[in-house]
């Protein structure tokens, strides 16, 4: 994407309502007066909030938005020119019960009330293979604890990725952690008694991937409270 379409997106996630973009003082230093009130000031309602973490282009909150509006969902990425197009979508369709957030993942907690968050869905990470990126790695433990405490208590985590390697990193760590797996397979579309909504949504990628004839993983768990 050029840098003129970029300036021009992040122009014009400036002047859409469904796009919150805090700076990184504003969560630190407490000022960001969402937290703990997306519900009423935001949604207006008293539905659950589910996330997506690193929604790229937003379309996976999107689908989830049309298939559930007994629901809020709210996308998060740090690439604000990437989910311009789910938050456009959103407007242009009149889907209130989806938002978009652009911060940091690492900043969650200042983002959101403990308890606030019903659920989480983390779809096709980069799987971080290098172990110098292990930081980065959306299901270390460092990101499980900052969920924990975003997250309603036993409310669910979703995983879904193309790789092996990021399906067997995190099915080790939980088993270690002796966390709640309520599913978990190596094809989810090739296996029984995966939830509906994980193969009737799809990105793009997804899609790809899936036409390559590429296995996604998922796996569903959630965490103990402290």
């Amino acid at each position: 994407m050029g840098s003129k379409n970029k300036l021009k997106r992040f122009r014009e996630n400036d002047t859409f309502a469904n796009v919150l973009q805090p700076s990184r003082e504003e969560l630190l230093d407490k000022s960001f007066l969402l937290k703990g009130r997306w519900r009423e000031d935001h949604f207006k309602n008293d539905q659950p909030i589910i996330l997506e973490l690193g929604c790229g282009k937003g379309e996976y909150s999107i689908h989830l938005a049309q298939k559930f509006p007994q629901n809020n969902f709210i996308g998060i990425d740090i690439k604000g020119a990437r989910f311009w197009r789910g938050a456009k979508i959103a407007l242009e369709e009149s889907l209130t019960n989806v938002a978009f957030l652009r911060t940091q993942i690492e900043l969650i907690v200042h983002c959101f009330a403990p308890g606030e968050v019903d659920e989480i869905w983390i779809t096709f990470p980069d799987p971080q293979i290098k172990y110098k990126r292990t930081k980065h790695r959306l299901t270390n433990k460092s990101f499980l604890d900052a969920y924990r405490q975003v997250l309603r208590p036993h409310g669910r985590i979703h995983l879904k990725t193309d790789s092996e390697f990021m399906h067997g990193y995190t099915l080790g760590l939980l088993h270690g952690l002796g966390e709640d797996i309520h599913f978990a397979h190596h094809d989810v579309y090739g296996s029984t008694g995966a939830p509906e909504v994980v193969t009737s949504v799809q990105t793009f990628y997804e899609a790809q991937y899936l036409a390559q004839g590429k296995k996604i993983t998922y796996t569903s768990f959630s965490l103990s409270p402290d």
